[in-house]
């Protein structure tokens, strides 16, 4: 599509000048795209295997739970988790990966996730608890992958809306409005020459009849 802007040798430079520039980003939007996928695609395999891990040993866990709490009495269930014995704090800090901002979680971890005596409880209910805590860091990593997953998904698509904007729209119309005022300053130039040469055999028409 030829855009609306005189047909002027202004112009022509102006738009040579913004097609040069619309090629250098369009080169840049694609490297950043490409990049993005690379470090999507090696994050979400990352994301695919810890998530399977965690769900593994989660089953692990509730399954040693449930045979916990079929063999120790209800009160004695309820006694050992009355007194909390650790402290969990969470940091969040903002982490940039070309350009796409997404939360960093740090979690730091006091004391111990074993709050009871050992008398009344069986080894089932120690497992799943120790399982749970060791579980605990790596959920909130997970959570970590997949907000990062998030972002980096939607800054690729709106990379991608912008290459397929400058690639099918932006520059195509540049190179026909540029060739469209080549052809027209030509034809101006054609017509400036006819009319010098018929300005001149008139003049020479005239000399000759003097």
């Amino acid at each position: 599509m030829i855009l609306k802007v005189n047909p002027t040798r202004i112009n022509l430079l102006k738009l040579k000048k913004e097609l040069k520039v619309a090629k250098r980003g369009h080169k840049l939007l694609k490297d950043k795209r490409d990049g993005l996928m690379k470090q999507f695609m090696a994050l979400i395999k990352e994301t695919r295997a810890l998530r399977t891990d965690v769900e593994k040993r989660l089953g692990t866990a509730f399954a040693s739970y449930a045979r916990a709490n079929a063999m120790i009495p209800v009160s004695v269930m309820d006694n050992a988790f009355i007194i909390p014995n650790a402290k969990v704090s969470l940091d969040v800090s903002t982490k940039s990966v070309m350009s796409v901002k997404f939360p960093q979680f740090t979690v730091t971890k006091e004391g111990t996730a074993l709050s009871y005596g050992f008398l009344e409880t069986t080894g089932d209910l120690d497992s799943a608890i120790m399982t749970f805590d060791d579980i605990f860091v790596d959920i909130i990593k997970l959570a970590e992958y997949e907000k990062a997953i998030e972002k980096m998904a939607e800054e690729i698509e709106r990379t991608r809306r912008r290459v397929s904007a400058l690639e099918h729209i932006r520059i195509p119309n540049l190179n026909d409005t540029i060739r469209f005022i080549t052809m027209q300053l030509e034809e101006r130039a054609r017509d400036a020459v006819v009319a010098t040469m018929r300005v001149k055999a008139m003049i020479e028409a005239k000399e000759e009849m003097a």
